[in-house]
């Protein structure tokens, strides 16, 4: 995309430079075969002899324009790269506005947001998160508390029945509690930022810093992007901003957090993700590092340094 972008700005510039010269020789040209006595009776500097002169100085000055107010690109030092992709671009918005302004583009690593699609992987974080919290509160009474003694329902032996003693059941609060594989919570971030990604549901803002602290600058605001009813912003520290902490404490759809907290279950739940400039280098950062750690890995697939 920005590549598209700088060939086609300067095709434009090109083209429109190429005019320009062009029509000065013509008119250069026309000047000196005319008389002079026609040349006297037009006024101004001469740019009337030639109406080309003119679209294409109008041209010109439209091209410089555009070059200033074009996006900047932000390039970054992509920490491992790959080998065999090359890496995303996305729009670089501003929330100070309501319309929708880019304010410049952002190189995106291919294996933290392109990474193929994993729905068993999804499935087993959002389950895992869940249950891991879920604490079970039945309980019977234990031997000790049963009204009379712990007598056999029947004999063990003779009668062709499975074998019975005094039965008993849950003994107090049992807790689900268990931990999912560490790369399957490390996959699960990068499937979910990817989905989030394709399906055009991520954004990228330089800051989290609004001009009022009203809840119905927020609501217009992803109304008029699209955004959906649930939006969640990611910025790479928790204190936030206080116009964005006020409005969105009236909305219940509308969340801050931290990027340590960011978890696949928040960003499935809501609608749309936002994230900082800031906070998409530390997500980048601390997911590459965890890639391609190499003390949790077997011998055989350790880098040889």
């Amino acid at each position: 995309m920005a590549l598209a972008a700088r060939n086609l700005l300067k095709q434009t510039f090109c083209s429109t430079r190429y005019n320009l010269n062009r029509s000065r020789i013509l008119t250069n040209s026309t000047v000196t075969t005319q008389t002079p006595e026609k040349h006297v009776t037009s006024p101004g500097d001469g740019s009337q002899l030639n109406p080309a002169l003119n679209v294409a100085e109008s041209g010109l000055v439209r091209a410089q324009s555009s070059i200033a107010t074009m996006p900047i690109m932000l390039s970054r030092e992509i920490q491992y790269p790959p080998l065999s992709r090359s890496a995303k671009v996305a729009w670089i918005e501003s929330l100070a506005e309501i319309e929708a302004k880019n304010q410049g583009m952002i190189d995106l690593h291919p294996d933290i947001f392109a990474t193929h699609p994993r729905l068993d992987i999804l499935a087993n974080n959002v389950y895992w998160q869940q249950t891991y919290r879920r604490i079970s509160f039945a309980k019977t009474k234990t031997r000790a508390e049963v009204r009379g003694g712990g007598k056999k329902p029947w004999v063990q032996k003779g009668l062709g029945k499975a074998r019975h003693g005094v039965t008993h059941g849950p003994r107090g609060p049992k807790s689900y509690f268990y931990m999912e594989e560490f790369y399957k919570r490390v996959l699960g971030l990068r499937v979910a930022l990817s989905v989030k990604f394709a399906q055009d549901d991520l954004h990228i803002v330089d800051s989290l810093e609004i001009p009022s602290e009203e809840p119905e600058y927020l609501e217009a605001l992803a109304q008029k992007r699209f955004w959906g009813v649930s939006v969640l912003f990611i910025d790479n520290t928790d204190l936030m901003p206080r116009n964005i902490s006020i409005a969105s404490s009236g909305l219940k759809s509308f969340n801050l957090m931290p990027v340590y907290g960011l978890n696949v279950y928040s960003m499935l739940k809501h609608e749309t993700l936002v994230l900082t400039v800031a906070a998409v280098n530390k997500l980048e950062e601390r997911l590459l590092f965890h890639m391609h750690r190499q003390e949790f890995r077997s011998p055989k697939y350790k880098l040889q340094s």
